[in-house]
């Protein structure tokens, strides 16, 4: 998706730009209200992610103004006014979503990633599964059993919910701040080995007694299951 983001705070703009191109989204980052606007009416993007408090423009500014010209691009305001009259405020010129700050950046694309569905009439309503298989893998989401070739493997809670969240995005770059945020909650942190170690412990309960490999490490991007 292309996506527009408007935030002003120096380090949390280029956090967030770099976290969604990672996902493989186009980001167009703007600091300024005016200019995000003259972007938006010129450009055509699948989602805005707007803050409240920027300079120039603000973000509810700036979406009163799409809406009034007939921009119906769906539209996210990621701010610290939490206050109920600030969601009213943001809903009623024209958001379809609201998220405040501090915010875990999972939920995030998640919410971004539903806008662009909606925005595709593609928004899947299918029961989810309660049972994950790739090749000869299997993961049964009710039991909680992880199988191999007819071979149970033995699990922890952290290394079955890592695999979930791999089997769920098949051939798909997962990186290691995705995993912080999904599985242990945190923010980006450099010093921690966490991932690191619990990835190697999964890949010798999945891949080392077997022919094929399917966790694989992409050096300096993240990793890869399946393909």
């Amino acid at each position: 998706m292309r996506i527009l983001l408007l935030e002003d705070d120096k380090q949390l703009g280029p956090w967030i730009t770099g976290g969604l191109r990672e996902e493989g989204h186009v980001v167009d980052h703007f600091a300024d209200g005016k200019d995000a606007l003259m972007a938006a009416m010129g450009q055509e993007f699948d989602v805005l992610i707007l803050d409240r408090m920027v300079p120039g423009l603000d973000g509810l500014a700036v979406l009163k103004s799409l809406r009034a010209s007939k921009n119906t691009t769906p539209a996210l305001f990621l701010t610290a006014l939490g206050e109920v009259d600030s969601r009213v405020e943001g809903f009623d010129a024209g958001g379809d979503d609201y998220l405040t700050k501090p915010f875990a950046f999972v939920e995030l694309s998640a919410r971004v990633n539903a806008l662009g569905r909606r925005r595709e009439g593609g928004e899947d309503t299918s029961a989810a599964p309660t049972c994950l298989t790739y090749g000869d893998l299997s993961l049964d989401l009710l039991s909680r059993q992880c199988t191999r070739q007819g071979q149970d493997i033995d699990l922890m809670a952290k290394e079955f919910k890592i695999l979930e969240y791999f089997m769920r995005r098949p051939e798909r770059l997962v990186t290691r701040t995705m995993l912080l945020e999904q599985v242990w909650e945190m923010s980006f942190d450099p010093t921690t080995s966490v991932v690191e170690t619990h990835i190697s412990r999964l890949r010798a309960k999945i891949d080392k007694p077997f022919d094929k490999q399917l966790l694989r490490t992409r050096r300096g991007e993240g990793y890869v299951f399946g393909g």
